[in-house]
């Protein structure tokens, strides 16, 4: 399969090259740096994501998505802005975005939401697996192995411990466990990411692997693998 094309729609150049560099090992990469241009871009049918600014010369780029959408284009979006509040959010999705990143950002984050996006869009192929130290998840299977021995984890719990694998080394704040496991909209308290760690780490603690995901007091999670890290097949 080639790679999938995407097309990044920001004013800052410097960033918007960064960007190109960072994901071209994934992705091929096209630039626009104005609303208008970002537009007739986005109707090409090559285009298979868009990373899409807010604030744009020209047109901003809810005006830009509004107008794709009008013209029956359903390629997948993900909003990359400093616009962080709730209603920032709901706009966007309102607009008709997938998937909403707010500036300041992880890239290894950003390449996360791309790559999930694109597999579900069925533009990428999808990883069967996911590792880190003694711990494989088979993501079709949707089963945990720790040093060989299965671990029945239920739920979200298996969706967390997903997240925190795919970015081993990194701190991940509560809020972005929470958006992205529950959705920002949800009517569940940002204590609930708190309880579903407790849990995870109670199933891993008898194999000794529960060491692995340390607390940021006050910010997050970060989860510490061997020298052999953390690989997806």
């Amino acid at each position: 399969m080639n790679k999938p094309t995407i097309l990044i729609v920001e004013d800052n150049k410097e960033l918007a090259s960064g960007l190109a560099d960072f994901l071209t090992d994934t992705v091929t990469v096209r630039n626009a740096y104005d609303g208008y241009t970002g537009e007739e871009m986005a109707l090409d049918p090559d285009v298979d994501l868009i990373v899409l600014d807010i604030m744009l010369p020209g047109q901003d780029g809810l005006e830009l998505l509004k107008n794709i959408r009008q013209f029956g284009n359903d390629t997948p979006v993900l909003i990359l802005t400093a616009k962080d509040t709730i209603v920032d959010k709901l706009k966007g999705f309102q607009a008709g975005s997938d998937d909403y990143l707010t500036k300041p950002f992880h890239r290894e984050e950003l390449l996360m939401r791309v790559k999930s996006l694109l597999k579900r869009a069925g533009k990428l192929n999808k990883e069967t697996t996911v590792s880190g130290g003694p711990i494989t998840l088979d993501l079709a299977k949707h089963t945990t192995n720790v040093a060989g021995q299965p671990v029945d984890l239920k739920g979200k719990e298996f969706d967390l411990l997903q997240y925190l694998l795919e970015n081993p080394e990194m701190i991940i704040t509560k809020e972005q466990i929470f958006d992205r496991l529950w959705g920002f909209d949800s009517e569940t308290s940002l204590s609930v990411v708190e309880v579903y760690m407790s849990n995870l780490r109670k199933k891993l603690k008898p194999f000794a692997a529960d060491g692995m995901i340390k607390t940021i007091r006050n910010v997050g999670y970060i989860v510490e693998v061997n020298d052999e890290g953390t690989k997806t097949d």
